[in-house]
């Protein structure tokens, strides 16, 4: 894993980013989301995401459901 200039400390409490033994939960579950204090936080960020293969099941016919997601 790229630490980005993280010391190993700073990194220590993320535990399931990079975790191979995934649980596939179908619920709202905020506590999956893990976080890190901001070391710039003077600085303003501009955060995007693109995910351009996002798959699903639908959760009434239980088919897959094909996506492109953009998150900004």
């Amino acid at each position: 894993m790229s630490q980005q200039g993280r010391s190993k400390e700073d990194l220590e409490d993320l535990t399931l980013l990079g975790n191979q033994n995934n649980q596939y939960d179908f619920n709202y579950r905020p506590d999956v989301l893990e976080s890190f204090d901001n070391k710039h936080q003077g600085r303003d960020y501009f955060v995007k995401f693109n995910c351009p293969e996002f798959t699903s099941l639908c959760p009434i016919t239980g088919q897959p459901d094909f996506a492109t997601i953009y998150i900004s």
